[in-house]
């Protein structure tokens, strides 16, 4: 068997007061017929990054509302978890393609995991390309089939994209987070639908300003200065570097201010290391920057602390997927900074509920409108939150998946 992740268990009616009633009574409406459907999640990884954080919530919920639903997670070494960042990044347009060798490892991996997929699912949802041949490879462990991609495939490499879209051309359903992302030559039905958070989980629900400062305090920040912070994967993509280079032009005009830099390490993800490292080594030793990640004891309440004392949320991502660390960001309420591009400019409205940017020295000039009025970074905070509240918290996403089970198991 493929390893189980154990999720614990979250009860729909809680989410009520925050998204209304009417989304509650249509999701039960939607789970009523599908009650008892055997659903699987496939990913690589149960800890580090969006996909992980989202199954914590999504799977819970599919059983409270009546789906016999797992999420399993598939085998990988070094060298499949090498080879799989290789793809990744192509995929977000990179211009290395993996190897003969590499391939054959991707391949390889697969074949296993399909051995070791047990049958008798009515869906069998497969996020992004670790595990994406499962379907060719064992079609007959589920009725129905779903392929989720987390990436933004909007400009890939044409030799990795050509090599991967045998396997994942043929699902009956896929699904992106945004037109754009879609390859040419998919053929099953295509879903547009984006991520959402879970906003009562601890790295999202409410903290007392007391104690957001008082966590954030015990990791050397002045609470009484501006800060300043990012939180994501330690990745070129997210360019923290480019961050750092935004916060020294603003420390030029506002001496006081301070940057954190938080992230967690994953499992599939070998290269996070090296650009921790060179994160570091940018920082250049500069006691104003702090760069933290789980190792240091940063969980979620403590990423919860620190976005919610922040007084400029950053996401200068070159590339992104959606970013639910931007998501995450905003439903604190605070004001946001964003790289305009991939899923970012769904969630901001430029000017109205944030800023979008396209270079370090822009992104340095809109943090100085925010931290030199204060009524603006409140203004923008509060649209932004509303923003999220309607489109993009974890019962509607559920609501999304139900309507797109329903309709893969009625094609079956």
């Amino acid at each position: 068997m493929l390893q189980p992740v154990a999720v614990g268990s979250k009860t729909l009616a809680d989410y009520t007061h925050i998204v209304g009633r009417d989304l509650i009574d249509e999701i039960r409406t939607l789970a009523e017929p599908l009650k008892g459907r055997r659903v699987v999640h496939i990913s690589a990884t149960a800890f580090g990054g969006g996909v992980s954080e989202i199954l914590y919530t999504l799977v819970p919920l599919m059983k409270d509302v009546g789906l016999e639903c797992e999420w399993q997670v598939i085998y990988g070494r070094e060298e499949f978890f090498n080879a799989t960042k290789l793809m990744h990044n192509a995929l977000q347009g990179a211009p290395e393609d993996l190897t003969d060798e590499d391939w054959e490892t991707w391949r390889r991996y697969n074949e296993m995991n399909a051995r070791e997929l047990v049958g008798g699912w009515d869906v069998c949802l497969v996020h992004d390309p670790q595990p994406a041949a499962l379907y060719t490879l064992v079609p007959e462990k589920s009725k129905g089939w779903l392929w989720r991609c987390h990436i933004d495939m909007s400009s890939p490499n044409p030799d990795t994209i050509g090599k991967l879209l045998p396997y994942i051309a043929n699902y009956p359903q896929s699904l992106f987070h945004v037109r754009d992302y879609v390859p040419a030559g998919m053929e099953g039905h295509i879903n547009i639908v984006p991520p959402a958070i879970d906003p009562l989980a601890p790295k999202n629900m409410a903290l007392s300003p007391e104690d957001a400062s008082y966590v954030c305090s015990q990791f050397g920040i002045d609470v009484d200065r501006p800060m300043m912070t990012q939180v994501s994967r330690f990745d070129p993509w997210k360019d923290p570097l480019g961050v750092i280079d935004a916060y020294r032009i603003v420390k030029e005009e506002m001496p006081d201010v301070q940057l954190a830099l938080v992230g967690s390490m994953a499992s599939d993800d070998p290269e996070g290391w090296d650009f921790f490292n060179a994160t570091i080594a940018h920082a250049d030793g500069d006691p104003d920057v702090h760069i933290l990640n789980n190792f240091n004891n940063v969980g979620s309440i403590e990423v919860n602390a620190f976005q919610s004392q922040s007084d400029v949320l950053i996401q200068k991502s070159t590339r992104e997927g959606f970013g639910l660390t931007v998501t995450e960001a905003i439903w604190k309420a605070r004001p946001f900074i964003g790289g305009n591009v991939g899923g970012i400019p769904l969630q901001v409205e430029d000017g109205v509920s944030g800023y979008l940017v396209d270079s370090v020295e822009a992104c340095a000039a809109r943090t100085l409108d925010i931290l030199r009025d204060p009524a603006l970074g409140k203004a923008l905070g509060r649209r932004g939150k509303e923003h999220v509240r309607k489109h993009f918290l974890t019962p509607r996403y559920l609501r999304d998946y139900l309507r797109i089970f329903t309709e893969l198991l009625a094609e079956d």
